[in-house]
């Protein structure tokens, strides 16, 4: 079989002025292409480069490098933009790296032609074995722990490419867009090598232009602009850009008539979403596939296609499912990870649950370690209920988790403002669609989304589920919380025979959301993300948080003292909580005096009416009400702590170019209070009597209230300072 360099080799001799590839400055016909391909390769020899890091953005020149390597037999490894540093760190010391090849200036590197910079980095001793005939290593991000670098031969490149040009016969692609990073390994094989031996022109622009930011931003008006000013004939998609063409699509703002094949993998995508792109005008089609095996194993074409499945495979592997739902695929795996030994079995289980019908077409329905037994015994999938939630709510991500529980919850990410009533309608819907021991018990609604910087996504967008499992408390904390099939009033006293059971962290959630939003929704939170802030309101905001900090552990031994003996265990717990929390308002006046504030006239002085009265009202229900009521203030502010303090910390921090020790509040809250919410949840899980519960739901109601009054009188610039104490 010819390989890639020789094949590219005859498409310059058989098309040598035909464009090969397309830049915004520059183009190169299939001739200059191979040319400068080649004098670089020389570059390479000449400079004795065996282990290649190619970075930089989607360039002609990334594509000419990468050519370049293959032709000087040299083992490139793409280096994603996205990627940390300490995954590149990892990436270099481990593929034991000669040099960095980019397509952007490099310092102390040398411009080494056609728009490529070269940098030598120093010898490596922990450089780890590589299998012989390694031409290619992609490193994937994975789920967990550092990325992973999967070793590929030209063959096994070159034969997957073969077989999808074989799988496309009859498809006339004449221009593809490369809009996912080159350095995704689908993107390299079907975007740049697939369509050269094609004959077609490969199209690249800055991803910042096709409004791609990272491994997981996206900016969908530039993204459609860039597309129809390009006019792309073919377009490989992740999910995700799916479901937004999608809308644009149903929208009438992308313009469609160019289009000849879109493909979309990366993760399960739902039958629905891709019979509104059909019925949109979108010709788009799902594969499947993963690096190990060279990025595709099988595809839908129109012509051979099946709904539900990603296709019959490709003619250069073969694939076969065993007795526990487990894909096997044979034929065209990769040679081995970067530092460990071949396993040598000719089968690679790819991990995924799947099933193939009788005329050979494959379905995929999620990965085998990520399965959930609920309590029940039923097996569900996560990433088939993933795919229907950003289908049904049009989520942007969805993470769904339960192993254990009755049913299932999820954790979504809805950016576009939609009220909770209104979300609660789509998801009531698509439970009707579900079946019952799959059905959605809770929802958790998130507005930021779950981003790889934080730990919570991989490069092409797949959830970290370790990670994300690790931090739910805290993640749940911050999002608005619907729950499905309950209806449970103030004055239940328990669940009712065959009914559902909702715990009673998870009631206080829900019964005080409405009243959270009043805190989420003040204006400073705005403000400072928009760089809107001074120190006149930060010192201020310290100011109120001293005011009732000092009053914690005094208000915590008055609940103590007023306790009556059932709760014994709760006045356990409240002598953890004082040990933890005395001394935390000395903490803020020593931050108002690295602010330059005079902390003993602070001290001496009086809070805004908001925290009198929060004060005020918390003694009060304590000592002539029911003691409990505290711990709806611990709901409130902790709450508050884990969704706002660290990031708004390091928002304002960079704004006002303050020291770290005017931070000490903010910054042990946000990381403190996580460890102390999950404490907190397990106690008010403990808490059965109905009064009880009652009386710290209301007591949040009115903390949520009156510490939001507090957030919105904040002075911010150029505005008058708002007083709000309907409370009062």
């Amino acid at each position: 079989m010819a390989t890639l360099p020789e094949l590219l080799a005859h498409q310059a001799r058989s098309h040598p002025s035909r464009t090969a590839l397309q830049g915004p400055e520059s183009a190169f016909s299939y001739a200059q292409m191979m040319q400068a391909a080649a004098a670089l390769a020389d570059q390479l020899t000449r400079l004795g480069v065996r282990r290649a890091g190619l970075c930089g953005d989607n360039s002609v020149a990334w594509i000419l490098a990468d050519l370049a390597c293959l032709l000087a037999d040299v083992v490139c490894v793409p280096v994603p933009v996205f990627f940390s540093r300490t995954q590149t760190q990892h990436l270099t010391e481990r593929a034991d790296l000669d040099c960095l090849l980019s397509a952007d200036k490099i310092d102390d590197g040398e411009h080494i032609g056609h728009g490529v910079w070269l940098k030598h980095l120093p010898v490596s001793a922990a450089g780890a074995w590589m299998p012989e005939q390694t031409a290619k290593i992609t490193f994937t991000s994975g789920s967990t722990g550092n990325p992973k670098g999967v070793c590929l031969s030209v063959a096994q490149m070159t034969a997957t490419t073969l077989a999808l040009k074989e799988r496309l016969d009859g498809v006339d692609l004449e221009r593809h867009l490369c809009i996912l990073p080159l350095a995704t390994l689908l993107e390299n094989i079907a975007g740049v090598y697939l369509p050269l031996l094609m004959g077609s022109t490969v199209m690249v622009a800055p991803l910042q232009d096709l409004g791609m930011t990272g491994s997981s931003g996206l900016d969908i008006g530039r993204l459609v602009q860039g597309i129809n000013r390009h006019q792309p004939q073919s377009l490989i998609l992740v999910p995700e850009l799916a479901m937004a063409l999608v809308s644009a699509a149903e929208q009438q703002h992308l313009d469609s008539e160019s289009f000849r094949f879109l493909a979309v993998g990366g993760g399960r995508v739902s039958s629905d979403l891709l019979a509104r792109g059909r019925a949109a005008g979108l010709p788009i089609y799902e594969g499947y596939g993963l690096s190990e095996c060279s990025s595709v194993v099988a595809l839908n074409v129109p012509g051979t296609e099946r709904e539900g499945s990603v296709g019959q495979p490709l003619s250069h592997v073969q694939v076969q499912v065993d007795d526990r739902g487990h894909i096997l695929v044979a034929g065209n795996t990769h040679l081995g990870y970067l530092g460990d030994e071949p396993a040598g079995d000719e089968w690679l289980d790819t991990g995924d649950l799947g099933a193939r019908d009788a005329e050979g077409f494959l379905s995929v329905s999620g990965r085998a370690k990520n399965l959930l037994i609920t309590s029940f015994g039923r097996n569900i999938s996560p990433e088939w209920l993933e795919s229907e939630l950003v289908q049904a709510i049009g989520a942007r991500q969805a993470v769904v988790f339960g192993d254990g529980d009755p049913g299932p919850s999820a954790l979504v990410v809805v950016q576009d403002g939609r009220s909770p009533d209104a979300l609660r309608s789509e998801l009531e819907s698509l439970n009707d669609t579900l079946p019952d021991y799959a059905r959605l018990s809770g929802v958790y609604i998130r507005r930021q989304p779950l981003s790889q910087a934080d730990g919570y996504s991989t490069a092409n967008g797949r959830p970290v589920r370790q990670t994300i499992q690790a931090d739910l408390p805290a993640l749940l904390a911050g999002a608005f919380p619907i729950f499905m099939n309950h209806s449970i009033s103030n004055s239940e006293l328990s669940n009712p025979p065959g009914g559902s059971f909702m715990a009673f962290f998870d009631r206080l959630q829900s019964e005080t959301a409405q009243a959270r939003a009043h805190v989420t929704g003040a204006p400073v939170i705005e403000a400072i993300r928009e760089g809107r802030f001074d120190l006149t309101g930060y010192t201020w905001f310290l100011t109120q948080a001293y005011h009732h900090v000092k009053h914690t552990v005094p208000l915590m031994m008055a609940c103590g003292g007023r306790l009556p003996e059932r709760l014994e265990f709760v006045r356990k717990a409240l002598v953890e909580y004082i040990e933890e929390e005395y001394g935390h308002h000395e903490w803020i006046l020593n931050d108002l005096a690295a602010c330059g504030e005079d902390k003993e006239a602070i001290r001496h002085g009086s809070p805004d009416t908001s925290i009198e009265l929060m004060v005020a009202y918390l003694y009060d229900r304590i000592n002539r009400g029911n003691p409990a009521a505290f711990f709806g203030m611990v709901q409130v502010l902790e709450g508050t702590s884990i969704e706002l303090a660290t990031p708004l910390g390091e928002a304002i921090q960079k704004q006002l170019g303050l020291p770290s020790e005017a931070f000490s509040y903010l910054y042990s809250h946000g990381a403190l209070d996580q460890e102390h919410f999950e404490f907190f949840r397990n106690l008010m899980n403990e808490i059965t009597d109905p009064d009880d519960q009652q009386a710290i739901i209301e007591a949040a109601r009115m903390v949520y209230r009156l510490y939001g009054d507090m957030l919105h009188s904040i002075p911010l610039p150029e505005s008058r300072k708002e007083q709000h104490h309907e409370a009062a």
